[in-house]
């Protein structure tokens, strides 16, 4: 599980983020004789680029829990309160959509 730890640096840490995600897909697929398609692969990685600074912002995670009624949950303390799981299962959910677009033929 990764959490953003350079919110005073959100654009190196989110080019960090997808050059990792990048290699490590492009080395995988490789390794698995995956043939992906480059548009798709670019569409995963600017899709999960995008939502990885969205959320880390926090401002907009926070804004949607309260909106939808679980402000209480977000702010649930601890350093692995509520916000932490839902940064998390936001982060999760943005990466399966990800993945299935690369797949994608």
């Amino acid at each position: 599980m990764r959490q953003c730890t350079t919110p005073s640096r959100p654009r190196e840490n989110v080019a960090s983020y997808t050059a990792t995600q990048a290699v490590v897909l492009l080395a995988g697929a490789r390794a698995l004789g995956l043939h992906l398609k480059p548009s798709r692969v670019v569409s995963a990685l600017a899709l999960s680029a995008g939502t990885h600074w969205w959320a880390d912002r926090r401002v907009h995670l926070k804004a949607v829990a309260e909106a939808t009624g679980k402000g209480n949950f977000y702010n649930l303390g601890g350093p692995l309160g509520g916000n932490y799981a839902l940064d998390q299962a936001f982060h999760h959910a943005m990466e399966t959509i990800a993945a299935a677009i690369a797949a994608s033929k």
